[in-house]
């Protein structure tokens, strides 16, 4: 009886079926994230900052313990080394991103 077990099929233990909606899978584009913490959560809002546009919109906010902080970090740490493995560094730079005033496109006139 107990081999009956071993063969049925079901799904293998410490296995989480993770369901992904087709909106949430189109994602939210973000180029500045703040994060902020208290004793018992961090808090990361991303923001997107668009050009010629004086204030920014938090897109989404995530709020997290402090536990699954750390393993975000280095959840990140690792994939950030993987990524500069394969296509080499990601170049840094402490200057706030410089838009242009028309983000591209041509500047209408009236």
């Amino acid at each position: 009886m107990a081999d009956d077990n071993k063969n049925k099929q079901g799904p293998p233990q410490n296995q989480i079926n993770i369901e992904l909606s087709e909106e949430i899978a189109e994602g939210i584009y973000s180029n500045l994230a703040m994060i902020a913490h208290s004793n018992s959560e961090f808090v990361i809002d991303f923001i997107r900052l668009m050009p010629g546009v004086p204030k920014a919109k938090v897109k989404s906010r995530i709020v997290i313990t402090p536990e699954h902080a750390k393993r975000f970090l280095f959840a990140l740490k690792d994939n950030i080394e993987k990524y500069e493995n394969s296509f080499g560094a990601i170049k840094r730079t402490d200057d706030m991103p410089k838009f242009p005033m028309n983000f591209g496109g041509t500047v209408g006139e009236a």
